[in-house]
């Protein structure tokens, strides 16, 4: 593979991309260009299934006439390639309706003396090297069970540059790496089959759980699924286990989003400084966080990040705001164009098995089926797995259920947050117990 292209030709093209735009009448323009190359291995059954290499640019074009905006993308890098992009959404812009929000964010808002963000750990790994490991991973999960077959285990790397520039004269840039290793297994007994994974994830490959230890957690997961029993409906605590919290937040997120809120789509419309959570309960972005996958010192509109809580003791102090949802609001960007960048939960002092004993009886949810949420309503209705818990205890694998209830009265109910922090994403939170739900068995 040839090399990834420097930060100063990837600067120099996004400035080409701007001038022709200008050139071809555009008030202000913006350009996002995303450069990236890597290759991932996956091994089923000792042989290898898959070599995919990847190697891309990804170009994307807006233009402004006063008001109206048109967007266009392009790969391609040829000056005639560029010039017909630009056309495009200079084409485009004729026949969009003028909107008075549409626009580059204020100039002053710019990150222009951005921080260097500590993300790009590139990795010496070879694909022959990729190989053994991924084959060395799924022959340990093997080995721990005879009731284990393997649906594949899958070694990826890569990285690359992700620039913004615009007219007012800001060009951002920074390289970040991405390096994985996931374990899928299936366990087997009688006429019974269950699915499970682990996976590790990093930045930064040296901070990668070993292979020895995805295996033994894929084969762990697999096998404590066998003999699963649906529950009958009831009302009982549960506890989300921290890789599912992650899209329990998510929601929260989604529902304080800019875009939900002008459409009046969400439930938290007009509650800020409102009580929200518990007010042991506090989230907090960090966006400089070093070795972190959701850090960035600007967001999609090329606006500065900064450190700030989304809530403080419980209340709602922000909203999730891009300049444009900021200007529909009558509010300011919180730079959030693109989303949240490392958010941060309060946890307490228990671990998993701690918190278990604290609930004492009830679900503990590991993985969550269906689009059951209605962000306008907070409704929320979900299929779920996990495992029945009394007297702080596992007892038995749990399918075929469903968990229900309202995303106002789950936040506001949360008992408690793990300190079994799940760091693979960018939301960061330990196991969450709730004190009440609504679990529909068969």
């Amino acid at each position: 593979m040839s090399e990834l292209m420097a930060e100063s030709d990837i600067k120099a093209l996004v400035a080409d991309i701007l001038r022709e735009a200008t050139d071809q009448g555009a008030t202000s323009a913006e350009v996002d260009m995303g450069v990236n190359k890597g290759f991932s291995v996956t091994a089923r059954q000792g042989d290898v299934e898959s070599i995919e290499y990847h190697q891309d640019k990804a170009i994307s074009i807006t233009v402004y006439r006063g008001h109206r905006s048109g967007s266009s993308s392009l790969s391609d890098i040829r000056p005639e390639a560029i010039r017909s992009a630009v056309q495009a959404a200079y084409h485009i812009a004729q026949f969009t309706d003028e909107d008075p929000f549409s626009g580059l964010a204020n100039k002053d808002q710019m990150a222009w003396d951005y921080p260097a963000v500590d993300v790009a750990y590139p990795w010496d790994m070879t694909v022959e090297r990729a190989i053994e490991e991924t084959k060395a991973c799924e022959a340990l999960a093997l080995g721990y069970d005879k009731r284990l077959s393997s649906d594949g285990v899958t070694l990826s790397t890569g990285g690359g540059w992700s620039v913004y520039g615009n007219t007012h004269g800001f060009m951002g840039a920074f390289r970040a790496t991405r390096h994985d290793m996931s374990c899928m297994l299936i366990a087997s007994q009688n006429d019974e089959m269950q699915r499970d994974y682990s996976y590790t994830v990093s930045c930064d490959a040296s901070l990668l759980l070993s292979i020895r230890d995805v295996a033994a957690d894929a084969a762990a997961r697999a096998i404590r699924r066998l003999n699963a029993k649906s529950l009958s409906t009831r009302n009982v605590p549960v506890i989300f286990a921290a890789e599912e919290a992650r899209g329990l937040l998510g929601h929260f997120l989604a529902a304080i989003s800019g875009r939900n809120l002008y459409k009046k789509s969400s439930f938290l419309l007009d509650q800020l400084g409102q009580s929200i959570f518990p007010d042991f309960i506090s989230l907090d972005e960090r966006p400089f966080l070093a070795k972190s996958l959701g850090s960035s010192p600007f967001d999609n509109d090329g606006v500065a990040t900064r450190n700030q809580f989304f809530v403080e003791n419980g209340v709602l102090k922000n909203y999730l705001l891009s300049a444009y949802s900021a200007r529909k609001l009558g509010l300011t960007t919180t730079g959030n164009a693109g989303g949240a960048h490392n958010l941060f939960v309060t946890t307490g002092e228990r671990s998993l098995s701690e918190l278990l004993k604290h609930m004492g009886r009830g679900l503990l949810i590991t993985e969550l089926m269906g689009q059951g949420v209605n962000i306008i309503t907070g409704d929320y209705s979900r299929g779920a797995s996990g495992f029945w818990i009394e007297n702080g205890e596992i007892q038995h694998a749990v399918e075929e259920v469903t968990i229900a209830g309202n995303l106002k009265d789950m936040y506001a109910n949360m008992v408690e947050v793990g300190n079994d922090v799940d760091v693979r994403g960018n939301i960061r939170t330990g196991s969450i117990l709730i004190n009440n739900m609504m679990v529909a068995g068969g």
